[in-house]
């Protein structure tokens, strides 16, 4: 199992998150995003500059996953390509897309973006907290513990 990041919008606190669980875990996390992203001096971490435009990122990040790996991305759409490609998907506030929710969260979006196209202003989502980041930590927690195999866990 890899781990992928939709970089360039993933906040810097999960990103440090994700970098301790792929020095202590020896699991490889790849950060994929259209700008330069600096990332410690790791065997197990990478980053990839995509050239920027549309999706240029997300469509990186999906012919590159396996069944299995994790994907961390606050992009409905990509979420969804990611769990029709079999992968895990994983928000920065440490909730997961599933097959369950992420029609109603496509949906979602699209109503809002359609009341923003009309002059609504829907604000925007809350500040990123300490409760966010914790949250996080604890789901990949939990999701790396159900994947490791048995003897990884020792």
């Amino acid at each position: 199992m890899e781990i992928w990041v939709d970089a360039d919008a993933c906040p810097g606190v999960i990103k440090d998150i994700l970098f301790r669980v792929a020095e202590r875990l020896q699991l490889q996390v790849t950060l994929i995003a259209n700008q330069l992203i600096r990332v410690p001096g790791s065997r197990f971490i990478r980053a990839i500059q995509v050239p920027s435009g549309p999706d240029v990122a997300d469509t990186e990040i999906v012919e590159r996953l396996a069944p299995g790996d994790l994907v961390i991305t606050g992009d409905i759409p990509l979420a969804a390509r990611v769990l029709e490609k079999g992968g895990d998907a994983l928000n920065p506030r440490g909730e997961f897309y599933t097959r369950d929710n992420i029609a109603q969260q496509l949906t979602m979006r699209a109503f809002m973006e359609e009341l923003r196209s009309s002059g609504v202003d829907t604000g925007g989502p809350s500040a990123f907290s300490q409760a966010d980041r914790q949250q996080f930590a604890n789901a990949l927690d939990r999701h790396l513990a159900r994947r490791r195999p048995p003897s990884a866990q020792n």
